[in-house]
């Protein structure tokens, strides 16, 4: 078994915030990840796939078709969006980094193991100090 990571970036921005609560029960939470008028980040990911190398061409996965993939299905629906507002695979769920993990996975997962490989990890960056990874499994 061998492991082949893309890297790839977006900007977003969003709130963390639920409607059920107060301002101030929000601000009490999560802090300024509340601010009514949003914030941002510059966001990179990392999605690793696993499997055996094809014997015909070496690679686990084409990384052309995954750098596509994680393009169409990613990238140009969550780079320079309101994650809150704009993501269509977003609605409805709280816009932490953990939750948009587990939701980029979802967008990731079919594709990649109709390739006869395997989606191993989504690790999400949302500051060079915070992370998350998610190996599926919910």
């Amino acid at each position: 078994m061998i492991y082949i990571t893309r890297k790839e970036h977006f900007n977003a921005a969003h709130k963390l915030h639920r409607p059920d609560w107060s301002e101030e029960k929000n601000a009490e939470v999560f802090g300024k990840c509340s601010n009514p008028n949003w914030h941002g980040h510059n966001y990179e990911i990392f999605v690793t796939v696993k499997g055996e190398p094809a014997e015909e061409t070496g690679f686990v996965i084409d990384l052309k078709f995954l750098s596509k993939l994680i393009k169409e299905r990613v990238i140009d629906k969550l780079d320079h969006k309101n994650i809150n507002i704009d993501v269509d695979f977003m609605a409805g769920k709280m816009a932490s980094t953990e939750i948009l993990a587990i939701a980029i996975w979802d967008q990731l997962e079919t594709e990649i193991n109709e390739k006869g490989c395997y989606l191993h990890c989504v690790k999400l960056y949302e500051t060079e100090n915070n992370f998350v990874e998610y190996f599926g499994g919910k």
